[in-house]
């Protein structure tokens, strides 16, 4: 579960991370900066713990990664870069991360986030050709939106995206569609929810080509990240959330581990 997201909900469980474990999470996701008390309570509840943050310059990746180190986070996803720069700008940021992660042996996923490098398919596509030890946080809501992907065939989206869904190594758990970047999915059923079933093939692509890359003793990181209308992610009516962000988060959950599951079945399969 995304901490950042969790904070903001009108109503959470009683019991606090304690709450989050009972509820079947394995972990928690923390930002910047980091709450290190919060942080030692995670871990001593037996919770995984990662984190995230931006970076800008190449300058800023080694310091977060050695932080992401000292303190014990298993992994970091990155908004890499304001998506203005340049390819040989964009090409710095990216070699400074892969050399961060390798040197303090933490993975780094820059995300699929809007108003970064990697905002938009093609040129994410272009810099994986060039970097191909790139792996990333697929958090496809925004390409999803952002880019319309159901407008041309989603399917020749998918097709033309599937470099990427080989290298993703983390997951941002949030649903879109065609225009809102965070809908309520109800239980989970695609039935007249397109998107639904859109996202569980991204989600089940992008879990096969993990297991297929680490093994089925890896795991990756699905995380959660519905967030509040601060942010202008989860849409209000008459003043309140359109949907119950806790239960909405335990469905994409649920989503996810089906997806796996199908991903392991596949696997097998093949």
């Amino acid at each position: 579960m995304n901490l950042q997201a969790l904070d903001s909900m009108p109503r959470t469980p009683e019991g606090g991370l304690a709450a989050l474990r009972e509820a079947g999470y394995d972990g928690v996701q923390f930002g910047q900066p980091l709450d290190r008390p919060r942080k030692q309570e995670a871990m001593r509840l037996g919770l995984g713990v990662c984190g995230g943050g931006r970076v800008n310059t190449p300058g800023e990746v080694a310091p977060l990664a050695k932080e992401a180190s000292d303190e014990g986070l298993e992994c970091l996803t990155l908004h890499v870069g304001w998506g203005t720069e340049d390819d040989e700008e964009a090409a710095r940021l990216i070699a400074a991360v892969l050399e961060a992660s390798a040197k303090y042996s933490v993975p780094l996923y820059p995300e699929t986030h809007r108003a970064t490098i990697f905002q938009d398919p093609w040129r994410t596509k272009k810099f994986l050709a060039q970097f191909p030890r790139l792996e990333f946080n697929g958090d496809f809501s925004h390409w999803y939106t952002g880019t319309e992907m159901v407008y041309g065939g989603f399917d020749t989206k998918m097709d033309f995206i599937r470099p990427v869904l080989q290298r993703v190594g983390f997951i941002h758990g949030r649903i879109g569609n065609s225009c809102c970047m965070q809908v309520d999915v109800g239980d989970g059923d695609a039935d007249g929810r397109p998107f639904v079933s859109h996202f569980r093939a991204l989600w089940t692509e992008s879990f096969a080509g993990f297991l297929r890359r680490r093994g089925a003793a890896a795991h990756i990181c699905f995380t959660p990240e519905l967030l509040g209308p601060e942010f202008f992610y989860a849409r209000t009516f008459g003043g309140q959330e359109e949907s119950d962000r806790w239960e909405q988060s335990l469905v994409l959950a649920y989503i996810a581990r089906e997806c796996f599951a199908d991903a392991i079945k596949s696997r097998r399969a093949h």
